[in-house]
């Protein structure tokens, strides 16, 4: 499948001497990572469903946040959470709802809920096996699902190292963008008009180091070929740029 290109709005994007020479013997061609199996997880306090995958030696933790309608099981995250376990970071899918909660749709845009309730998982990340706990966090959020994410960094700013939106309405995050320290990667569709002018809204809110990553022709999935190849691309290299394991810990490992 080709791979779409994109275009680039960049701000402040402030990267370490070394960040991405460090791990380039890690993301090249037969460099994929020893993957453990998936583990079903259920987390407290209202016993959300979830699915956490661990590849050894893992670098960092991906938690991701879906977007109204969807799941823990969304193709397009899913796709997404296989490609970072082979760059060797960890991914948490879970459902942001319980299944009662999710015949009532206003709990699908009560963004502010889903945020604490991301930022509480996180917390919970914290109180596992340090193979787990030890581990840098980032988030990856979707459609509404990034505005959660947006509020859960805000709300954690010393434990997210870094965020990225795909096709997200980071809008929605409002108050809170302001106090997002994340470095944060926006990415969205070349064709989802609207959608790209309130990202670039946004964009101008966050303090941290950013970037927006405009997919030419995708729409708000990214279903046309190369577009989903090229979210995958741009999400692995900013987690790979920002999500680092301190030093200490990984000299304790």
């Amino acid at each position: 499948m080709g791979k779409a290109g994109s275009r680039r709005v960049r701000k402040a994007d402030v990267t370490p001497a070394g960040a991405v020479e460090e791990f380039a013997g890690l993301t090249g061609a037969g460099a994929s990572m020893p993957i453990d199996r998936p583990h079903d997880v259920l987390i407290p306090p209202l016993g959300l469903s979830g699915t956490l995958t661990l590849p050894i030696n893992a670098r960092g933790l991906v938690a991701f946040a879906h977007g109204s309608g969807s799941s823990r099981f969304s193709p397009r995250n899913t796709m997404v959470a296989g490609s970072l376990n082979e760059r060797g970071f960890a991914t948490l899918l879970f459902d942001l709802l319980t299944q009662q909660e999710e015949h009532d749709r206003s709990n699908v845009f009560n963004v502010g809920m889903l945020g604490e309730r991301l930022a509480a998982t996180v917390d919970w990340l914290q109180t596992q096996e340090p193979a787990i706990s030890s581990l840098p966090v980032g988030l990856f959020g979707a459609s509404t699902g990034a505005a959660a994410a947006l509020i859960a960094a805000a709300q954690l700013p010393h434990r997210i190292a870094a965020v990225v939106s795909r096709g997200g309405r980071p809008d929605l995050a409002g108050e809170a963008l302001p106090h997002v320290r994340a470095p944060t990667l926006l990415i969205v569709g070349g064709a989802d008009f609207g959608v790209i002018e309130l990202n670039k809204t946004a964009l101008t809110w966050l303090r941290g180091p950013t970037a927006l990553e405009i997919i030419p022709g995708a729409t708000h999935l990214f279903p046309e070929p190369g577009a989903m190849d090229a979210v995958i691309d741009h999400a692995g290299r900013w987690f790979e740029r920002y999500l680092r394991t301190p030093p200490l810990v990984r000299a304790a490992s």
